[in-house]
């Protein structure tokens, strides 16, 4: 039965190509969402939304801004977690950090993450020593942490709540259980076969060794805490009446965040927006764009305002001290004649001279 799912999915790469699929889904989605927000939007009243945005409390603001400081915070752990996994633990937490926390924040507004992000972690990483290779070996390691903590978030919290889901996939609920049982089992399986033996992905010098399965389950808890601190800010924004439970807004949060994700469009702009105004009916409209507006504000235009500046010093400093290495790098350059030395005494033996 692998071989031959094997066999369909290598027949459907050659003949179709996975990518042509990833640009019809995108222009698929986009094209929905364009249309489902035309028809939610065309009468919205902008006094009425000025008047939603006014009765958010500016305390459920503070927290709203506290939880997504703590969700940029639990970045940072994907790259440090991303580095120990690709066998780099001398770079510091606070390269880590910077990386982390500017290469998300610029891509999820620049859209096109992995290209954009990556651009940023090489600008950042490369003045340590890290070739373009293991630029996208971390990238690998830190998406796959986003899709696992995804995976665990949205099957726990579906299992809970399936009828959360059903405004945004239109399945009956029994149905999206069923799927989260599905998607539970596959994630329990996935752990199991990296527990069981050292598993390794890729070939020649774009080989990655997965991590194990005590790592696998940190790697979860790190994607968990981060969607976790997300959808906590989304939830402080939203009115108190109706009473709608955390884990329902953590199911159409979820949801409607890799929806935007799959699109590619920057910060899932529109995408994001439709599937949260068509899953949160409960709400009047107004209100939950007024609480989209302010949480776009404080998740996406803030941080990518710091990150800018943030990368702009760096360069301005990195200009100032000129090209001057970092300590980490000169360490590693200065032991670099010696391994010579030692390597061409090894051959001269060898050769019996």
């Amino acid at each position: 039965m692998l071989k031959l799912l094997r066999r369909l999915a290598q027949f459907f790469q050659d003949k179709v190509g996975w990518n042509r699929v990833g640009i019809v889904l995108s222009l698929a989605i986009i094209t929905v969402a364009a249309v489902v927000l035309f028809n939610m939007l065309r009468d919205i009243k902008v006094d009425e939304v000025v008047r939603a945005l006014k009765a958010v409390e500016p305390h459920h603001i503070a927290a709203a801004a506290l939880f997504v400081a703590g969700g940029y915070f639990t970045l940072t752990f994907y790259d440090l977690f991303a580095l120990r996994t690709i066998g780099r633990p001398e770079i510091p937490y606070r390269i880590a950090a910077l990386s982390g926390f500017t290469s998300y924040s610029v891509g999820h507004n620049v859209g096109a993450t992995v290209f954009t992000g990556g651009a940023v972690r090489y600008r950042i990483y490369s003045h340590y020593g890290l070739d373009a290779v293991e630029v996208a070996k971390i990238c690998f390691v830190a998406g796959l942490t986003f899709w696992l903590g995804n995976a665990t978030v949205l099957g726990l919290s579906v299992l809970y709540d399936p009828a959360a889901a059903s405004p945004i996939d239109q399945l009956p609920p029994f149905i999206n259980r069923l799927i989260a049982l599905g998607l539970l089992t596959a994630l329990i399986s996935y752990v199991a076969w990296v527990w069981s033996a050292p598993r390794e992905i890729g070939k020649g010098g774009w080989k990655v060794r997965l991590p194990n399965g005590p790592s696998t389950l940190l790697q979860i808890g790190i994607g968990i805490l981060d969607l976790t601190c997300c959808a906590l800010a989304m939830y402080m924004l939203l009115p108190t009446v109706p009473g709608v439970g955390f884990v329902s807004i953590l199911v159409v949060f979820v949801s409607a965040t890799l929806l935007g994700f799959a699109s590619h469009a920057p910060g899932g702009l529109g995408v994001f927006d439709a599937a949260m105004l068509v899953a949160l009916w409960q709400f009047d409209k107004e209100d939950v764009l007024a609480g989209l507006l302010i949480f776009r504000v404080l998740y996406y235009l803030v941080p990518f305002a710091f990150a800018l500046v943030i990368l702009g010093l760096r360069e301005l400093w990195l200009n100032t001290r000129g090209t001057r290495e970092p300590h980490e790098l000169r360490t590693v350059r200065a032991a670099e004649p010696l391994r010579s030395e030692i390597e061409q005494d090894i051959e001269k033996t060898g050769t019996g001279g």
